[in-house]
């Protein structure tokens, strides 16, 4: 599933190309809710943690979730697609541009924004001192205690934009254990958690190419068996939860509490 990071170069990709425009042609044979018709103004492109809206006048709001599948390509006008015409969920075209979302599994035209109201604040924007106490104070009210600390990181109430691969770098780089309950992890550390997914998802917003979270690229995810950057200690990985989702870690760096 795609991390905030990747929402939001996407967004940035788009809207130089959309943002200001006039709508020519928008098909969405999949979509909930009733979109905007041709000549409407498109006047904003966002990504709000892990969802991409875009923005059109007279209130509508095109919302995508990519999930595993999804993905957003922007073409010149005429210029071929990489993916075949059948994967596309969503096609937006102006003056000289086509933005099409393949294979989303969430595709919706929206008059609000209540469908994303439940989300905490987005990690991957700039986020002040006081919106960090915020996202803190949101950890403690919303999760439970005795889950484990590296699902309470997925939960996007809390703070959106981290998924998987932060999940399992944030934990190594301030030497939790990922399964460490809620409820043992103290407010400075659950501050530093935040702060270091906010800090490599703005990093990784800023940077071209490969995701990078410290020397030599990641640190655990995606490493199973081979040695921690750190110590050497082959790198564990298991599945959690109802999905499967994996973690990874270094025992030794993160030694159980």
């Amino acid at each position: 599933m795609p991390e905030g990071d990747t929402i939001h170069r996407s967004a940035n990709r788009l809207r130089p190309a959309l943002a200001g425009r006039t709508l020519q042609r928008i098909e969405a044979p999949r979509a909930s809710g009733r979109p905007p018709a041709p000549g409407a103004r498109i006047e904003a492109v966002d990504a709000v943690g892990k969802h991409l809206c875009i923005r059109f006048e007279g209130g509508t709001i095109l919302r995508t979730h990519l999930r595993m599948t999804g993905s957003w390509h922007l073409y010149r006008s005429g210029e071929r697609w990489q993916l075949p015409a059948h994967l596309a969920r969503a096609v937006i075209e102006v003056e000289g541009y086509v933005a099409v979302c393949f294979s989303a599994p969430v595709v919706a035209f929206e008059r609000d924004q209540r469908s994303i109201s439940h989300l905490g604040p987005d990690l991957s924007l700039p986020l002040d001192d006081q919106g960090l106490t915020d996202a803190v104070a949101r950890l403690s009210a919303l999760a439970d205690p005795g889950e484990a600390i590296a699902d309470v990181l997925l939960d996007q109430r809390v703070a959106c934009g981290v998924g998987n691969v932060y999940k399992s770098e944030v934990l190594f780089l301030c030497g939790v254990d990922p399964f460490t309950p809620l409820a043992c992890v103290d407010e400075p550390t659950r501050r530093r958690l935040l702060d270091t997914a906010a800090r490599l998802l703005r990093t990784n917003i800023a940077t071209a190419g490969p995701r990078v979270t410290s020397p030599g690229g990641l640190a655990v995810y995606g490493r199973a068996h081979q040695p921690c950057r750190r110590c050497g200690t082959p790198i564990q990985r298991a599945l959690r939860g109802s999905q499967a989702r994996s973690t990874y870690w270094c025992p030794t760096c993160q030694p159980p509490r």
